[in-house]
């Protein structure tokens, strides 16, 4: 999906005519590869989240219309954007990407240096910590942390879309960062990110990020994710490994997402080292010409207060007429 999103944006901004830039349509819902149902095991969207009930099929047949067929007004009642909000699960029309009203907000990553796990002391807080701190955790190629829903196929029930964090989150290797319980409803929509100030005592390992709805029974639903190699973190043209023990800063893309997290919930991110096997497992060189047995284990830390102020960056929308 962020990859649509990204061709989407750049489309409106930079396509060579304005009949081009204008004739751009997005519409993101809440499915995956093999199924555009929004039912799951772990979270069913409702009924109004299948493609045949927003009547998928007419919007594409519209689409060609116009473009293939010279019809000029076919799209006259098409929005340009057209999105699933869960925890709401409605479908609402929006006339631009990311959304005109958002309001981009920092929530700082904080501890007592146990974040481990979803049980540990983890928080997300929109206030800048007084106190400087850092949490660890070792990721080791030979036990990386599972894959568990996400963007990819699923392979067996459960593996792809959303799924039940639980598990995952009980791995001493992810640090779990949450809000309080919330008192009202707070709508994240468009580009979700994460910027960590990192150390390792390796040259080269990954980072991971992701998402997640808590809710009150304590059920942690991924929303959406990324990863970022730290030798690739100026861009993929060029390497740079690590000095270990040396404070970075990063940025993990975590895509996008349109969730509305309801009273009694709370927003919070889970960061490690390895999501696997939808991606594979950083061995500290060149995956294809390393075997699984040269993998060198990381002992990773990320770092936060006011002189390393790692943060979750949200794009709030602020409506009140959700619940």
């Amino acid at each position: 999906m962020g990859q649509t999103v990204r061709t989407y944006t750049t489309a409106r901004r930079q396509a060579g005519s304005a009949q081009a830039r204008e004739g751009q349509r997005l519409i993101i819902g809440p499915w995956d590869h093999m199924s555009s149902r929004g039912v799951y095991p772990d979270r069913s969207f409702g009924p109004l989240a299948s493609a045949q009930m927003l009547g998928l099929t007419g919007l594409h047949v519209k689409f060609f219309d116009r473009w293939l067929r010279g019809d000029t007004s076919a799209l006259d009642d098409v929005a340009p954007v057209k999105i699933f909000v869960m925890g709401i699960d409605q479908w609402r029309d929006e006339q631009a990407w990311p959304l005109p009203d958002t309001q981009w907000t920092d929530f700082h990553l904080t501890s007592a240096s146990h974040a481990n796990t979803a049980n540990g002391d983890g928080a997300l807080t929109t206030e800048p910590p007084a106190g400087a701190g850092h949490d660890t955790y070792l990721y080791d190629p030979r036990r990386p942390v599972p894959t568990a829903g996400g963007a990819c196929l699923p392979m067996t029930p459960g593996f792809g879309g959303p799924v039940d964090q639980r598990t995952v989150a009980a791995h001493d290797d992810v640090l779990c960062f949450a809000t309080p319980v919330l008192e009202e409803a707070v709508e994240v929509t468009g580009p979700v990110s994460l910027t960590l100030f990192v150390s390792s005592s390796a040259v080269d390992t990954d980072f991971t990020a992701k998402l997640v709805d808590v809710f009150p029974e304590g059920k942690a639903i991924n929303l959406c994710d990324g990863i970022l190699r730290a030798r690739y973190r100026g861009g993929l043209a060029t390497e740079e490994l690590m000095e270990p023990g040396t404070v970075y800063e990063i940025t993990v893309d975590m895509t996008a997402t349109s969730n509305v997290f309801l009273p009694g919930h709370r927003i919070r991110v889970d960061v490690s080292s390895s999501n696997f096997p939808r991606y594979d497992r950083n061995t500290g060189g060149v995956i294809a010409r390393e075997s699984e047995e040269q993998g060198i284990p990381a002992v990773n830390h990320i770092h936060h207060g006011p002189n390393h102020p790692s943060r979750l960056i949200l794009p709030i929308i602020d409506r009140k007429d959700q619940s």
